[in-house]
């Protein structure tokens, strides 16, 4: 029987994608690799070369089977890297793509501690080192924890489930596992009914946005590919949940309106050239896609144009970014 690893990790919104940058010439950047759906689309469609970019080595390893052989030899270099320096891997690029927060691949291994659903080590650490969310979940004080919940995770009841979080800690044992978190979560809140997302679907997506700060790396990320592409090359970024869709569309009307990189709340500052040019609104998964793959349900493709504007940096007032940022040694 093949292993969840083993299983094909179907990329989200690629028909769209592709669909949306045609046509697909020249170099291209995928700064959130996986298991390389999004690369061996570019490839399939005309791209020449594709660098990609992955902060997990499992995605590296996996990669080895496949990056050799035709139709993919010589036409792919993998970066164990964070998007949000991809401009330090490639430069003059005609195309970027950012697939945003977890992969399939990651939700499938219980052992990564990113699903709710399976039991495993509460880890949900991307890149394998660093702070878990064992780590944050039992040393944060209740009010950082209840913090994150509500602004990472736009849980409603943030404060009954960190009082609740420190006092089993404290009395009970410390969390680490997936299912013990979850069970907690599932105690606290009424149980759901059917079509509803699970009762622990939005702490779980929290702590994993702190413990990797994806709002912090999804901002130099935008910077990043700006800088790295050429005048006319495009970026195209999926997102999976409301609050990286908003900021993902914020970037690009600061970056489409005449202030540039600018921020409407200082509005004596010099007009500047457009760093993009906004080349469809939000695009969401067909039923075809929703058949194919449920996890496609909330995921929104959002496709911009580079000018030949200076790059500049984003005015992260402008973006109103989720807070807290989590607090670090």
């Amino acid at each position: 029987m093949a292993s969840d690893v083993d299983k094909p990790h179907i990329p989200v919104l690629l028909n769209p994608l592709l669909r949306e940058c045609a046509p697909i010439t020249g170099r291209w950047l995928d700064g959130t690799f996986g298991a390389g759906g999004y690369t061996k689309g570019l490839i399939a469609e005309g791209a020449d070369h594709v660098t990609g970019v992955d902060r997990d080595p499992l995605a590296h390893q996996m990669a080895e089977a496949w990056i050799n052989e035709p139709p993919y030899a010589g036409k792919i270099d993998l970066v164990l890297g964070t998007f949000s320096r991809l401009d330090e891997y490639a430069s003059d690029l005609d195309g970027v793509v950012l697939d945003l927060g977890v992969s399939s691949m990651q939700l499938d291994q219980a052992e990564r501690g990113f699903s709710f659903m399976k039991d495993g080590p509460l880890d949900m650490r991307m890149s394998q080192d660093g702070m878990s969310a064992a780590d944050f979940i039992n040393t944060a004080d209740e009010a950082e924890i209840a913090d994150v919940l509500f602004h990472y995770g736009e849980e409603r009841q943030s404060r009954k489930i960190a009082r609740a979080i420190v006092k089993d800690r404290v009395e009970k044992a410390p969390f680490t596992t997936t299912l013990q978190l979850a069970g907690l979560v599932e105690r606290l809140l009424p149980r759901k009914k059917p079509g509803q997302s699970h009762p622990a679907t939005r702490t779980f997506q929290a702590i994993r946005i702190a413990v990797n700060d994806e709002f912090g790396e999804l901002i130099k990320g935008l910077e990043a590919a700006e800088r790295a592409l050429r005048p006319g090359g495009q970026l195209a970024v999926v997102s999976f949940h409301s609050l990286e869709d908003r900021v993902v569309k914020r970037f690009f009307q600061e970056r489409a309106s005449t202030g540039g990189g600018g921020s409407r709340y200082a509005p004596e500052q010099e007009v500047k050239t457009p760093g993009f040019e906004q080349l469809s609104k939000a695009i969401g998964p067909d039923e075809d896609e929703l058949e194919a793959n449920p996890r496609a349900r909330s995921a929104r493709l959002r496709v911009g144009r580079r000018t030949t504007a200076e790059a500049l940096p984003v005015d992260r007032a402008a973006m109103r970014l989720p807070k807290p940022v989590l607090r670090r040694e």
